[in-house]
This record gives structure tokens, C-alpha cells and sequence, in this order.
């Protein structure tokens, strides 16, 4: 489990198309790796990943072709949000982020407001219905408000401090992210239809 509150930026060093997906090398940046060993669980751009070798400031991971199939951000290069898992004695600042990723969204707009940006994604159809105003989304692994919900668009505000720790300040129309709705809200809705089968 996670909180969504990203410790920091890394980069993807490397890629290794792998029979099982891709064996990817991630800089670590600025996170502290000296209590990290392998076998550890690390949120890399909101994907609970594995890891899986340890190396001076980088760590590697196996990401399957499941995790591949939901996720994007993998490419060599690109810059990732990276947290590592919560302990029990942790504080819970952000939410409950299980690091599952249940698909990619689209930036559709940015707009400034004042220091902070208000960045409006579209969802895919199937995720929007868990997605509602004032509850929580993750984003990239970032723990997120939800502002507004209009169909399967969904915004959200960028503070200052969100903009200056995280990958989400480098967002432009067009591109894409890693979204994982409330847990609570897959629960509920897998109550409902369990209970209209019956």
C-alpha cells in the first residue's frame, strides 16, 4: 500500500524487453534507497512494481505484460514518480493507494489559477463511473482531489508544492497518465452488482 505522496522524481535508465514484459532500470533521484532491498515494493509512476536488483542509486524491476497493458510511462528516459511502500507506523497524508493502476488518462486541458494549475483528464469509460467530485483518484501515483466530474472528464488542482515534487508539472494536452480510482469505490460497486445477480 501506498499514500500517493511522492518522495521523488526518478528516470527510466534503461529498458529490457524481457519473455515476461520488460526489465526496467530506474534512476532513483532523490529517493533514499539505504533501507531498500530486493523484494521491496516501490510506486513507480503509481505502479506497485518489485525490486527486483539494487545497484548505486538505481534499483531494477519486472514490469509484466499485464502491468504494461494498463499502464504508460516506461519509456527510456522519462521522468517517474517514485514512493516507496507505507509502513504501518506512517502517517496517512494522502490516501490508500494500492499501486494496481486501472488504466491510462488523457490530458485534455491546462489552465493556470493563480499559482496552481487546474489540469482536466478524460478517463477511460469504464474507470469514470468510480470517479466522483471530492472523492480521491491517483494520479502517475500523485494522491489527487477531484474538483469536478463532467461525463468521463474529471479535473483536478496542482498546488505549488505538487508542481515543484512531482512528474505531473511536465503535463501537456495530449499526454497520457496513470490513473487508480478509490478502492472503496470498486468495493462499492462490486457490492452492488454481486447483490443484483442474486
Amino acid at each position: 500500500m501506498f499514500t500517493g505522496l511522492v518522495a521523488a522524481v526518478g528516470k527510466i535508465a534503461g529498458v529490457r524487453e524481457t519473455a515476461g514484459g520488460e526489465r526496467v532500470s530506474i534512476d532513483a533521484g532523490g529517493l533514499e534507497m539505504g533501507d531498500v532491498a530486493v523484494g521491496d515494493s516501490i510506486a513507480v509512476d503509481g505502479a506497485c512494481l518489485t525490486v527486483i536488483e539494487l545497484r548505486s542509486g538505481c534499483f531494477e524491476v519486472e514490469a509484466s505484460r499485464e502491468t504494461l497493458r494498463c499502464t504508460t510511462g516506461f519509456g527510456e528516459g522519462r521522468s517517474v514518480n517514485l514512493e516507496k511502500a507505507l509502513r504501518l507506523s506512517d502517517r496517512l497524508g494522502g490516501h490508500l493507494v494500492t499501486g494496481h493502476v486501472d488504466g491510462v488518462g488523457e490530458v485534455k486541458r491546462l489552465e493556470e489559477a493563480g499559482d496552481n494549475r487546474r489540469v482536466t483528464i478524460a478517463a477511460p469509460r469504464e474507470l469514470a463511473k468510480y470517479i466522483a467530485r471530492k472523492g480521491s483518484v491517483a494520479m502517475n501515483g500523485v494522491s489527487l482531489t477531484v474538483n469536478d466530474v463532467d461525463g468521463v472528464e474529471f479535473s483536478v488542482n496542482l498546488i505549488p508544492l505538487t508542481l515543484r515534487s512531482t512528474n505531473l508539472r511536465q503535463l501537456r494536452p495530449g499526454d497520457h497518465v496513470n490513473l487508480e480510482t478509490d478502492v472503496l469505490a470498486r468495493y462499492a460497486e462490486r457490492l452492488r452488482r454481486f447483490d443484483a445477480e442474486e
